[in-house]
C-alpha cells in the first residue's frame, strides 16, 4: 500500500552532512521515562497549528465565496445606479417638457377652450397622463436611490465582516506558530547540549498516534520534502551519501518505517542523536539528527510508531531526518532506502 503522499515543507529543503564515522553508543543519563516535557508541547503545537491552519484554510476558502457574493452584489449594484442615471434623465426630460410647454397650462387652456366634450375629455386625459409620468418617475428614482443606498451598506458590512474574520484567524494562527518557534528551539537547545556532552537524557516518553496502521511499512514521517538522496555527492560529504533525507521541522515525530527492536539509541558524533533499529530479514533502519529519541535500546517498536523527533543535531545544515536502510548496525553497509521502501510498497 502507498504511503500517504508527501507535502510540501514547512522549512526549506535542507541538506544533512554526515562524516563518514559515527560515534558510538553512549550513556542515557536524565529523565528517562519523563512526561515528554518540552518534546510533549513541541507535539501539541504541532497539533493546535495544524488546526490553526484548517480553520485559516476554512475561512479563507468562506472568504472567497463571499468575495464572490460582494462582488454579484457589486455588479447588481452597478445596474442599480445606471437604472438611476436613466431615471434621472427621464425626470430632465420631463422637467424640459414641461418648462417648453408651461407644464400644464396648455392642456388647461385648451380644456377651457374645449368646444365638446370629448375635446374636455382629451384634455383632462392629457393633464392626468403628463402628472402620473412625473410622479411615477420621480418614486422609481426614491425607491431606487433608497435601495441602493441599503445595498451599497450591505456590500460594506459584508467586506468588514470578512476582513475582520481574515484577521482574526491569522493572528490565531501567528500566535500558534510563534509558540511553536519558541518550542521548537528550546527542545533542539537541549539536545544540544546532550550531544555536546555525549549523554543522551532518555526516552522522551510521548503520547502515541491514535493512527493504527494497516499497512507493515510506512515512511519515517508523515509530512516532509524530499532533499539529498542516497549515493548524491557534494561538499558536505566525506564520500557519497548514505542515505534519504527529510526536509521537516524541528521536533516533528519521526516513526519506525516497521515493526523491529531498537539498537541503538547515540549522542555525539556527526549524527548527533540518532536511533537505529533491526527488522526482519536482517535489515537495520537509522534515524539521524533528531531532537529526541523517545524509545530506550532494546524496546520493540511497531510500524508507525513514534521513536523519536526530528531536529538538527551533529552535522547538520538545518532541521531534517537522515535515513538509512543498512545490511548492518554500522555505517557502509547501506542500500537506497528508496527503492527498499518501494519494494515494501512505500513510494515517496
Amino acid at each position: 500500500m502507498r504511503s500517504r503522499r508527501r507535502h510540501p515543507p514547512l522549512v526549506l529543503v535542507l541538506l544533512c552532512a554526515t562524516a563518514v564515522l559515527v560515534a558510538g553508543p553512549t550513556t542515557a543519563t536524565g529523565d528517562a521515562g519523563g512526561s515528554g516535557g518540552v518534546g510533549a508541547e513541541v507535539v501539541r503545537l504541532y497539533e493546535e497549528a495544524s488546526l490553526a491552519t484548517q480553520q485559516y484554510e476554512a475561512g479563507r476558502r468562506e472568504a472567497e465565496v463571499q468575495r464572490g457574493r460582494a462582488q454579484r452584489l457589486e455588479r447588481l449594484l452597478e445596474r442599480e445606479r445606471q437604472d438611476i442615471a436613466a431615471l434621472h434623465g427621464d425626470l430632465g426630460r420631463i422637467a424640459r417638457a414641461q418648462y417648453r410647454t408651461g407644464g400644464g397650462l396648455p392642456h388647461t387652456a385648451q380644456m377651457l377652450l374645449a368646444e365638446s366634450p370629448e375635446e374636455l375629455m382629451r384634455g383632462q386625459r392629457a393633464v392626468w397622463q403628463a402628472d402620473l409620468a412625473l410622479n411615477n418617475a420621480v418614486t422609481k428614482s426614491r425607491r431606487a436611490e433608497n435601495r441602493l443606498s441599503a445595498d451599497e451598506a450591505k456590500a460594506a458590512s459584508a467586506w468588514q465582516a470578512l476582513e475582520r474574520r481574515n484577521g482574526e484567524l491569522a493572528e490565531i494562527k501567528r500566535g500558534i506558530e510563534r509558540r511553536l518557534e519558541e518550542a521548537q528551539w528550546t527542545l533542539q537547545g537541549q539536545a544540544d547540549a546532550s550531544v555536546a556532552a555525549g549523554a543522551c537524557r532518555g526516552a522522551v516518553r510521548l503520547d502515541q498516534p491514535r493512527t493504527a496502521f494497516t499497512q507493515p511499512w510506512v515512511a519515517p514521517v508523515e509530512t516532509y520534502g524530499l532533499s539529498a538522496g542516497f549515493g548524491s555527492g557534494g561538499d558536505r560529504w566525506a564520500s557519497r551519501h548514505t542515505g534519504q533525507d527529510f526536509a521537516v521541522d524541528i521536533g516533528a515525530p519521526v516513526r519506525s518505517v516497521g515493526e523491529g527492536r531498537v539498537v541503538k539509541v547515540s549522542c555525539g558524533g556527526p549524527f548527533g542523536i540518532e536511533v537505529v533499529l533491526e527488522h526482519a530479514g536482517g535489515y537495520y533502519t537509522q534515524y539521524a539528527h533528531l531532537a529526541a529519541a523517545t524509545v530506550d535500546q532494546g524496546e520493540r517498536v511497531a510500524a508507525g510508531q513514534w521513536i523519536g523527533q526530528a531536529g538538527t543535531t551533529g552535522n547538520s545544515t538545518g532541521p531534517h531526518l537522515h535515513f538509512e536502510v543498512r545490511l548492518t548496525p554500522q555505517l557502509g553497509s547501506g542500500i537506497d532506502p528508496r527503492e527498499w521502501l518501494a519494494r515494501r510498497g512505500v513510494r515517496l
